[in-house]
């Protein structure tokens, strides 16, 4: 619009993009001023901000971009010069959905562009994913600035709603290729789903400015799923092919291409990747706490007690056993606090060997409350069993199946790994059966498969019959076998199996 279309501005903001890209442009002023020290790109985004703030806002145009994003950019505009306008126009952004006059998509309503209801009064997630999403981590930093309980409310409760009913095994999110867009409560397929990898970034965003406003580990464990699963499956083993669709199971044919004419997921795959190491740690006037576990070293300034030095040694997620090392600590006493997975059963919390009590639970942080020293060591033992997750039984697409997870890793077939030759389709697990974890260093660059005794399902008589009366004949189950199941993340990299 600058340069092509200058007559034209802030003419089309359900489906033009100039708020969007701003937000965009913004964020990354931001983080360009932390990085280098340099105002050369910040004096830019503060122009641009001051002219928005300029056409938009009470007693000027009312209007909001129908894909949201400037709205978490301007707070975080705002934490970076402490200019209140900024503050205020995000607010007024997520002040103007609700209105029912965005345009939709396709056979879509105004509920594609959260427009169909007010931010505090919306019950559920709904319409375009990557919209819905960084729509509600703008809200949730308006929240942590202002303090508006009731945006909280409202956060929790789109929380809920999409964990609780709308979230895929593997962390992603937006179960309907039209739109791109969140489907009703537990309509899940595996197939035809599109689980965009975008959307599970917006997911990670939101999660952890929920984890920073509640201090609740189940956003840490979302989290945590995404990043392991829906987000990494986005990008090939060799960083040059991308996803921008995250099926669950495919017939074949499909593999990862070198790039999108919407070209949003691989440079934000870039972005994620670059600042995973920012969802490891926090800090408060208490402590520490641990949310995500990576090899790392940290220094944690915290007002009231000082500065702490830390370093963390864990080959997780192959390997539970978490090292955190104390380099450098304040005489007063601090608070370290340790995520406890709520997948894990049981987990063992130590300082200097000696066990602590309590620290244990699943689902909570670990809390250790003492006058550290320099060279302390405080230790996490988290068990890997494999675990077989059964679906919720109102998601009919996959009722009956079960999924493979060990540790935040949810797994996978590929048909390249099978030795029986059949059909995915046709593969039973054992569920009985004992499974084993070994590792593979010759496969995709290096992973923890899954051995799984199984067998395949002989369809009798099926070969020219679609439907027929229960029982006429049953299945049989023939050439018992052990089925080998990857890491979802890793899938397709080495051709386009089918895989489920």
């Amino acid at each position: 619009y600058q340069v092509n279309k200058p007559t034209q501005r802030w003419t089309n903001l359900d489906h033009d993009h100039e708020l969007y890209c701003a937000g965009h442009l913004f964020e990354a002023a931001v983080a360009h001023r932390r990085a280098t020290g340099k105002d050369t790109l910040f004096e830019v985004a503060t122009r641009f901000a001051d002219h928005i703030d300029s056409v938009f806002g009470p007693g000027r145009r009312d209007g909001a971009p129908g894909h949201p994003e400037i709205e978490l950019a301007l707070v975080e505009l705002y934490r970076e010069c402490g200019e209140t306008r900024y503050l205020d126009l995000a607010s007024f952004f997520v002040d103007q959905r609700g209105k029912g006059r965005m345009r939709g998509h396709g056979l879509w309503g105004p509920q594609y562009h959260q427009d169909r209801v007010p931010v505090r009064e919306a019950m559920v997630v709904e319409g375009h994913a990557v919209r819905q999403l960084y729509l509600t981590a703008g809200a949730t930093d308006v929240y942590l600035e202002t303090g508006d309980r009731t945006l909280l409310a409202a956060m929790e409760r789109l929380w809920e709603d999409m964990a609780f009913r709308k979230a895929h095994v593997i962390g992603g999110f937006g179960a309907q290729p039209d739109g791109e867009a969140f489907g009703p409560a537990y309509d899940l397929t595996s197939d035809h789903c599109y689980c965009e990898t975008c959307a599970a970034i917006a997911a990670m965003m939101w999660n952890w400015r929920m984890l920073l406003a509640t201090g609740h580990a189940r956003y840490a464990d979302l989290l945590e799923r995404s990043l392991y699963n829906g987000f990494l499956s986005g990008v090939s083993l060799d960083g040059a092919r991308y996803f921008y669709v995250n099926v669950l199971q495919s017939r074949g044919g499909i593999e990862r291409p070198e790039w999108y004419g919407c070209a949003c997921c691989p440079p934000n795959v870039m972005r994620q990747m670059a600042l995973v190491g920012h969802y490891a740690l926090s800090s408060d006037d208490a402590g520490v706490q641990v949310h995500q576990f990576m090899p790392l070293e940290a220094n944690v300034e915290m007002s009231a007690v000082g500065t702490v030095k830390l370093r963390i040694a864990t080959d997780y997620p192959w390997d539970g056993h978490v090292r955190i090392v104390i380099e450098q600590t304040p005489a007063t006493a601090w608070t370290l606090a340790v995520r406890i997975p709520g997948w894990c059963n049981q987990a063992t919390l130590c300082v200097n060997g000696e066990p602590v009590d309590g620290a244990g639970a699943r689902g909570r942080y670990g809390r250790i409350e003492r006058s550290w020293c320099t060279g302390d060591v405080a230790e996490l033992s988290i068990p890997l069993p494999v675990r077989l997750i059964e679906p919720h039984p109102r998601i009919d697409a996959i009722r009956g199946c079960v999924a493979i997870e060990r540790g935040p890793l949810v797994y996978c077939l590929e048909a390249v790994d099978q030795q029986t030759g059949a059909e995915l389709l046709d593969l039973r697990i054992d569920a009985e059966a004992p499974t084993e974890a070994v590792w593979r260093g010759d496969v995709l660059d290096g992973v923890m498969a899954v051995l799984a005794p199984g067998a395949v399902v002989d369809p009798i008589d099926w070969d020219d019959v679609l439907y027929r009366m229960v029982g006429a004949q049953t299945a049989s189950l023939r050439n018992r076998a052990m089925l080998m199941a990857v890491p979802y993340y890793a899938w397709a990299n080495r051709g386009a199996h089918p895989m489920r």
